[in-house]
């Protein structure tokens, strides 16, 4: 179910100016709209007059969206029908919870919506044996239709999430 061709996708118009803001905010809203196991959430840059990080909602049943329009409205959100892109950062998805601590890319494409893993720099797949130590922050992005985990090298011979939990701020030591 990507964002685009899910039967019922939300799009939330915020204030978030990061992307951890955008990932608290978009799990606060899941928990408090009570979300179902199977809901895709992304964020998604937006750069018109006013840079920002929105969100899509994706669930498979109208009510649930019905339900979730009707209390992001209620709350002053701006909300659209469809994702703001194709190609959404997926924040909650299907087995996102169970990506922690070391996993073979086997293991992370059987228990999670992630279809596929790429290395950067690299021309193929990894092996299915390789592994990755996810840092407890697994963030796929749709491409194509697909949720693909882009990776990068690290010690020992494992992969890490190219998107880093913790990034230095640009300039932080000027």
């Amino acid at each position: 179910m990507t964002p685009t061709a899910a039967p019922y996708v939300l799009g939330v118009d915020t204030d978030a100016t990061t992307l951890r803001e955008a990932d608290h905010l978009l799990r606060a809203l899941a928990a408090e709209l009570a979300l179902p196991e199977g809901a895709f959430g992304c964020t998604h840059l937006v750069r018109d007059g006013r840079p920002r990080v929105a969100l899509s909602l994706a669930v498979e049943a109208e009510p649930v969206l019905r339900t979730a329009r009707d209390r992001l409205t209620a709350r002053g959100y701006e909300v659209r029908d469809g994702a703001w892109d194709e190609t959404g950062r997926a924040v909650l998805y299907p087995g996102a919870a169970d990506l922690t601590g070391t996993l073979t890319v086997a293991e992370l494409l059987a228990r999670s919506a992630i279809d596929r893993v790429t290395v950067l720099g690299a021309p193929n797949e990894p092996a299915p044996d390789t592994r990755l130590v996810t840092r407890d922050h697994v963030r796929p992005h749709w491409q194509g239709g697909r949720l693909v985990l882009a990776a990068m090298p690290a010690v020992g011979g494992t992969l890490v999430p190219f998107e880093d939990p913790d990034p230095t701020p640009c300039c932080a030591d000027h």
